[in-house]
């Protein structure tokens, strides 16, 4: 394979005769519509429940006397914050926004980044701190979601439920997959069948590093089925959509 031709005028010139621009391309323009889409639902303050029917934008569902905006406010920072330090997303717009490098054998863009040990990059190193937060907050969709199959002490069965647990399971995947929870089970142990305790971690360790191998998968997908869920819901409280009983 020959190698790419990099000169100083032209950053990003390679001899690479494929559409490489194609992929940061599509996740800069995938990253900026949820980003919109996030921040409007998040200001709308409305809409974000119907009955026992919970949009994840704003769960848990925080309502203080003296907080005079939006709930979602108090929660989104935090799978924000998840996914804006996980190690997918990182390579991810680094490569889409800020072109560094935007594609593999294609030179670098103009972008001043020089490491995460300057701000606002070093604020990667929270990434563990966030999943402790993001893993509560996952917890708490579960509860969400099961409350949703039951209203006024009865047992019920909707299409908008099964869209509530579609999209807990692929936030789990994608939350109990990272790289940070893998290190917690496992990637500090030099002796996995040393105890019963580390044989046990031993087989989380490897459960957890399956999902690992998909990460960007369920990161995409997590990010899509968030979305979706909290439109539907939406379209749900304002009467637009039916939540489909099934039963």
């Amino acid at each position: 394979m020959s190698q790419p031709v990099l000169t100083p005028s032209h950053p990003t010139k390679t001899t690479r005769n494929d559409n490489w621009w194609l992929e940061p391309a599509s996740i800069a323009l995938g990253f900026t519509l949820f980003i919109i889409y996030a921040t409007w639902r998040a200001f709308e303050f409305k809409y974000f429940e119907f009955n026992q029917y919970l949009s994840p934008f704003y769960s848990p569902k925080i309502i203080l006397d003296f907080w005079k905006f939006s709930p979602a406010i108090l929660v989104l920072w935090i799978p924000a914050g998840f996914r804006a330090t996980c190690y997918y997303y990182r390579k991810a717009y680094y490569r889409a926004y800020f072109m560094d490098p935007p594609a593999c054998g294609v030179g670098h863009g103009d972008s001043k980044y020089s490491g995460e040990t300057a701000f606002p990059f070093i604020l990667q190193n929270l990434h563990r701190y966030f999943f402790y937060l993001a893993a509560l907050v996952v917890l708490w969709l579960w509860k969400d979601a099961f409350e949703s199959i039951y209203w006024q002490g009865q047992f019920t069965f909707s299409i908008l439920s099964l869209v509530m647990f579609v999209n807990v399971i692929l936030l789990s995947n994608y939350t109990f997959g990272c790289h940070a929870y893998r290190h917690l089970v496992g990637g500090k142990l030099d002796c996995f069948s040393c105890t019963k305790a580390t044989q046990t971690k031993h087989k989380v360790w490897k459960f957890v590093s399956k999902l690992n191998e998909h990460h960007m998968f369920w990161a995409w997908l997590s990010l899509f089925s968030v979305g979706f869920t909290d439109f539907y819901i939406r379209q749900v409280a304002c009467h637009a959509f039916d939540p489909m009983r099934l039963f």
